[in-house]
Formats: structure tokens, sequence, C-alpha cells
């Protein structure tokens, strides 16, 4: 697991890596770490980008346990989601429906909080409403130097080696400025809307959990 803190320019040479025995390991010290980091968030939302796949979703069942659920601040953390599938929400492949099974529907946070990718519609009009409201709640239309969009921005890898949306091959890569795209993978299935790298970028911590 790396931790990459933009403010400190770091890179994945000198990112922080963490190795742990397994999986069960990887969740239950992200849980204790992410609470952490939470709680010292002081004067503004703790902003927090999700992320999919099996290991994040033994994270959020720890993270609604009785160990967590009542100290980690809900009400002071804004949840939105580093990508999705362009499918309904109820729909099985849905990451907004694995967070909400798994996390959401068991602790006590203000439904304005959470923020699921829009899945209706055109794809990139969708994408559109969703940098408006990482706009709204970071204040501005322009990215700035040592003003993070988000505090942590979770992320996984395909085998492919593609982490949130960003697939091989795809023009969302070259994306320079917007900070939600979509994204037409040639090799998985859906339509997807991703976070781009300008937004991934702009964040405290840039977290890779990674097992096996």
């Amino acid at each position: 697991m790396e931790k990459h803190d933009v403010t400190g320019g770091h890179d994945v040479k000198t990112g922080l890596m963490v190795v742990l025995p397994d999986a069960e390991a990887i969740a239950q010290h992200m849980a204790k770490w992410l609470t952490e980091q939470a709680l010292a968030k002081k004067g503004g939302p703790f902003v927090i980008a999700l992320s999919g796949g099996s290991t994040p979703k033994r994270l959020y069942q720890i993270l609604a346990s009785a160990e967590y659920r009542d100290r980690f601040p809900w009400a002071n953390t804004q949840f939105f989601f580093g990508d999705e599938r362009f499918v309904p929400e109820s729909d099985a492949a849905s990451n907004y429906n694995m967070v909400e099974t798994e996390m959401l529907a068991h602790v006590t946070v203000p439904p304005a909080n959470v923020h699921p990718m829009p899945t209706s519609g055109d794809p990139a009009q969708a994408a559109a409403r969703y940098q408006a409201e990482l706009e709204a709640v970071y204040g501005g239309k322009t990215l700035e130097p040592g003003q993070p969009l988000f505090d942590v921005v979770m992320l996984g890898l395909g085998d492919n080696g593609h982490t949130a949306s960003l697939f091989p091959r795809q023009p969302v890569l070259q994306e320079k400025k917007l900070w939600v795209s979509t994204c037409v993978p040639d090799d998985a299935p859906h339509t997807r809307l991703t976070l781009t790298y300008p937004a991934i970028h702009s964040s405290r911590h840039v977290v890779f959990m990674l097992a096996g």
C-alpha cells in the first residue's frame, strides 16, 4: 500500500509503502489510518474519493462495525467516488451499491454528504454534473496549488494496469482540464465515469490498496 502526499512532492519511488500479510490486515490497517486522518481534519469537511473492489469492501465492513461506527466522523465527511460503471445504482456492478450495502446503510451519515456518480442520461453530461458537485464542495472551478480537492483518494489496480477507470489506450488518459470524464474501455464491460489525473493528483493522500 502506497500513500502519495502531493504537498510533499512524493512519487511512487518516495511514497510510503506498507507491506502487510494479507487482505484482512490491509483493510484493518486502512480503517485505523483513515479514521485517524478524518478525525484530524479541522477547518472543513474531510473529503474522500472511495473505490470499489474486494479489499475496499472489507474496509467498508470494518468502518461500519461497532469498533468504528461511533468513532468515525461521518457528519464531517464528504463521500465521493473515484469511478463508476454507467449502470443503475441498484445494479450489482455498481460501486455505490456495494458501498451503500456494506457501509453507508449501517451508519449515521447525512444524505447530503454522499455523492454517487450519476449513471443515467448522457454520460458526458453526467460527468459534468459530478464535476459541478465537486466544485461546490471545493469552492471553485480551478484547482489551486496547496488547496487539495480531496484529503484522500482511494485507488486499486486492475490486471491491465488501470486505476479508477483510467483504462489503457483511452482518450481520458490525456485529459488535462476536466476533473471527471467518461471512459469506454475496449477490454472491460460498461461505459464508465472516472476521476481524471488532475483530480486524483489534487489530493493530500493517494492510497493504493493492493492485495495478492
